[in-house]
């Protein structure tokens, strides 16, 4: 706690550097000098803020977000009106002026009761109780508010509905692609043979019979491609054993061994099943196609209405939830249910992937499809 304590005394001093340059330049605003100096202090203040973000964090057990409008892509004009219009740039401010006279103030206090010889005892029994307020006053200032929470809830759901739309459309055209080029065209085929066969059976059977076999050579490859496009949809396997089970399978179709751990007490809904059963089939690819991975792992379970799968292994490590549109799409069939994909993959690996989404268990006796969202 001290060493915290003695950390955000120091940083009093970019602290009040920056407020300096917002005052001189919210004075200066009427020449370009005022907007140089704000393009300084609110990213300054943004990387000031998030560091006392990562420290409250730590001490209060809990991240706290730091949920900024985005800016990449916007030109400067409309950057320093989105900036402005920000709510957060404003709790930032206000933190500011508060971070620079009460907190450090506590933070102070903090490490004036160690140094003295006559106080040491105190410190002993208020240094944690003095930085968990300080932490609380941090989490107070820099956590969005209410209505904050609510448009950022409104453009989450506006931004997953887009995506949710896109990806179906998306489906659907994939669908249509794969029934076109391959089970269509077996079946034109079939019946072009077929018709062909029954022209001949009178001026040469033994050949209109090698045509019908054929055509039945065909007819079981046309069935195979459909077979794969309704595994494309919905698994039959996912239907018959449930999520724990069709996972299994996917582990034994791999090249590496990969051992399965579930502890679900039912079974989630259709289609979170179905979404969270094709994320860990992506995951388990990426593994087969870039980890150089020895061993992997999935383990599956469902605690305090959340339903989590940990995907690893021991490969090289590296990973990027955005690389790829493999993972992009991962995380578009998760954030139709508000679910969520995190992903540590430090350089030499492990590498974990770690998705959860809020939902319910049915009873294991009734169907997937009956238990609560």
């Amino acid at each position: 706690m001290t060493g915290y304590a003695g950390l955000q005394v120091l940083l009093l001093v970019p602290a009040v550097l920056l407020f300096v340059l917002w005052v001189v330049g919210g004075v200066l605003m009427v020449v370009w000098v005022g907007a140089l100096l704000l393009a300084v202090a609110v990213p300054g203040t943004r990387a000031l803020a998030n560091l006392h973000r990562r420290m409250a964090s730590r001490v209060l057990g809990h991240p706290l977000p730091a949920p900024y409008a985005p800016l990449a892509g916007l030109s400067p004009i409309a950057r320093l009106r989105a900036v402005a219009l920000d709510p957060m740039t404003w709790r930032d401010l206000g933190w500011l002026v508060v971070t620079s006279t009460v907190g450090f103030a506590l933070s102070l206090l903090v490490v004036l009761l160690l140094v003295c010889v006559v106080t040491w005892w105190v410190w002993w029994y208020a240094s944690a109780p003095l930085m968990r307020l300080r932490s609380a006053i941090d989490r107070t200032l820099l956590s969005p508010g209410t209505t904050e929470r609510l448009s950022q809830r409104v453009q989450q759901l506006t931004e997953t509905r887009a995506d949710l739309v896109d990806h179906s459309a998306a489906e659907l055209r994939r669908l249509e692609r794969d029934l076109h080029d391959g089970a269509q065209a077996r079946l034109v085929a079939l019946s072009m043979s077929l018709g062909m066969a029954d022209s001949m059976f009178a001026s040469d059977p033994e050949k209109a019979r090698r045509m019908v076999s054929d055509a039945r050579e065909t007819t079981t490859a046309a069935l195979g491609e459909l077979r794969s496009v309704v595994r494309g949809i919905h698994p039959p396997v996912l239907a018959d054993r449930g999520l724990a089970g069709a996972v299994e399978a996917l582990a034994l179709d791999m090249a590496v061994p990969v051992d399965v751990t579930a502890a679900l007490p039912g079974r989630p809904p259709a289609p979170v099943e179905s979404a969270v059963y094709f994320a860990i089939a992506e995951c388990l690819a990426n593994i087969g196609k870039h980890a150089a991975a020895q061993h992997a792992w999935i383990r599956l379970d469902h605690a305090a209405g959340v339903l989590r799968a940990e995907v690893g292994d021991d490969g090289r490590g590296g990973a990027s939830a955005e690389a790829g549109t493999g993972m992009r799409g991962v995380m578009r069939r998760l954030g139709a249910f508000d679910g969520t994909m995190m992903v540590s993959s430090p350089v030499g690996g492990p590498t974990i992937i770690t998705l959860e989404v809020p939902c319910g268990l049915s009873s294991p006796r009734t169907t997937p499809s009956s238990g609560p969202v």
